[in-house]
């Protein structure tokens, strides 16, 4: 059985300063419907502006930041645990710091255990130990985290699922005529080094993060697919039924 990471940004999972329940519910069946065909590793943001829900504090300062999210990750892991309960599937917490990942005795433990986690038919949910980095946001964000987990655990493919549908030939922002290209293979140096433009208050990426972390992926013969998180028709069409209608997939072509 192949193994997939599927990764979920906080503009998915955040609406009006809250986690937004219905969405999460989607990607919960979602996720249970893929896990039929699939191992799969849930990366999932989230967790500072879960704990934003029962503290405001100001998002600005680290620390306050590192406090939301220990307030937040129980919060997050116990609305998973009941919706993914409801479905007949047990699911993990996984905290990971970038120290980890860039040990590889740790990141030989942190695959063994998610090899046995996978194996007990458990859906393990990774995340940065924000409460502890020493820097803010120390792997990068979730999106760079996802790629490492994808590379470290021998999984197969990495599903971004985000408020950004697709990667597209011009900024959809500012040209109405920008079209989603659907197979991307190489990405431009250039595209890389242009600045961070996060569309949400939560989330710490953007478009280029995305494709940072599809360019590290391929250079490691490892797929990725982008589509909506706030809409999973295309990733349910390309992931499940095999078709692709909508999203980009950037494919290795090693």
């Amino acid at each position: 059985m192949k193994r997939i990471v599927v990764k979920v940004g906080s503009a998915v999972l955040t609406q009006d300063g809250t986690i937004a329940l219905e969405r999460m519910q989607s990607l919960v069946e979602f996720l249970a419907k893929v896990k039929k065909k699939y191992e799969v590793i849930l990366v999932s943001s989230g967790a500072v502006s879960a704990g934003y829900t029962k503290l405001q504090l100001d998002r600005a300062k680290l620390e306050n930041k590192q406090a939301l999210a220990s307030i937040g990750q129980p919060v997050l892991m116990n609305k998973y645990s009941k919706k993914f309960l409801s479905h007949n599937i047990l699911c993990s917490q996984v905290l990971v710091t970038a120290v980890n990942l860039d040990k590889p005795d740790d990141t030989k433990r942190i695959k063994n255990t998610i090899d046995i986690l996978l194996q007990n038919g458990v859906i393990p949910i990774v995340n940065e130990n924000d409460a502890t980095s020493t820097e803010e946001l120390e792997v990068g964000d979730n999106d760079q985290l996802s790629a490492y987990i994808a590379k470290n655990t021998d999984s197969d493919m990495l599903v971004i699922l985000s408020d950004i549908d697709g990667y597209y030939d011009d900024d959809p922002r500012k040209n109405p005529h920008a079209k989603v290209l659907k197979v991307v293979t190489s990405i431009d140096e250039d595209e890389l080094k242009k600045d961070v433009t996060p569309n949400n208050i939560f989330a710490t990426g953007g478009i280029v993060t995305k494709l940072k972390a599809a360019s590290y992926l391929m250079a490691c013969g490892i797929d990725m697919f982008l589509a909506s998180g706030f809409n999973l028709d295309d990733a349910k069409s390309f992931m499940i039924d095999g078709i692709h209608n909508g999203g980009t997939h950037f494919r290795s072509v090693e």
